[in-house]
């Protein structure tokens, strides 16, 4: 068995995700999407989806966006 990098629960059903030359192990994906997913420039949710970027900023909606005030993202294209 193998322990969560991000709870620390020792489990037998674990997975790893490696991304950037960095390996972690997770129990969960709930473990993993709150150590890997980025958030919001603007309400600090989690951006599980696609998520639009301008600029290097990210938001997990163009409405998000707009409120920062950055103008012309869609959600859809």
């Amino acid at each position: 068995m193998a322990k969560c990098d991000v709870c620390g629960n020792d489990y037998d059903k674990t997975f790893t995700v490696t991304s950037a030359k960095r390996t972690m192990t997770f129990d969960s994906f709930e473990c993993a999407i709150h150590a890997l997913a980025p958030v919001c420039d603007h309400c600090g949710c989690k951006v599980v989806g696609h998520g639009v970027e301008q600029g290097g900023s990210i938001f997990c909606c163009a409405n998000c966006a707009k409120h920062a005030g950055v103008s012309g993202l869609k959600d859809r294209a």
